[in-house]
């Protein structure tokens, strides 16, 4: 991936979108090409792995993968009008953008094919959507036969991270009074998560 400088992330920030991110894609070449699924995963920062699982009918858990696999993760993003940034007004010389957090995570993708391994993985990423909420759910709130039956439909996936390029691409390249402009210009398109993130990280 591309990154400038000015657009790297550091070593907690690349931790939070580790921990905080949505579905990421998994992507993987195989001899029959590149297969890509979106689903979410754990990330166990003292193993430095990722956990996630996959369907049993997916075939790519099934296909041998070449090389490293490649989950790519992403934070908020939106739309940069360039209206928003006052320098248009003083000299014109500006174009639209598209503000955005993302990782490539680089690793070797190990496949667990045991009920018991995937139930602590679906423990562990229920645990963590669920947190916060006033009546977390539970993997226990669910008949263990229904549960049992759920995991013998899914195979384990734990990527073990070789490294990581991430870029945090949110104005950092441009004046203070445009930065100040696209955080109002986020917020009035309800973009509130980009627009913090925009005003943690100016420079």
């Amino acid at each position: 991936m591309y990154v400038p400088a000015h657009f790297a992330g550091d070593e907690q920030a690349v931790q939070d979108l580790l921990t905080k991110h949505g579905a990421a894609d998994l992507v993987t070449m195989t001899a029959d090409g590149l297969m890509a699924t979106m689903l979410p995963f754990v990330h166990d920062r003292e193993r430095n792995v990722l956990l996630g699982h996959l369907a049993r009918n997916n075939e790519q858990w099934q296909r041998p993968v070449i090389g490293d696999a490649l989950v790519i993760m992403r934070g908020p993003d939106a739309y940069v009008s360039p209206t928003w940034y006052p320098s248009k007004q003083e000299h014109g010389r500006v174009v639209p953008t598209w503000n955005y957090i993302t990782a490539h995570v680089h690793g070797t993708m190990t496949v667990y094919d045991d009920p018991d391994w995937v139930e602590g993985v679906v423990r562990r990423l229920s645990e963590l959507h669920e947190a916060g909420r006033p009546e977390p759910w539970s993997v226990d709130d669910a008949p263990v036969k229904y549960v049992s039956g759920q995991l013998r439909a899914v195979v384990g996936i734990e990527i073990a991270i070789k490294r990581i390029e991430a870029k945090f691409k949110l104005s950092q390249n441009r004046p203070e009074a445009d930065i100040d402009g696209v955080i109002d210009g986020l917020h009035h398109d309800n973009q509130d998560p980009l627009a913090e993130a925009v005003a943690r990280y100016r420079p």
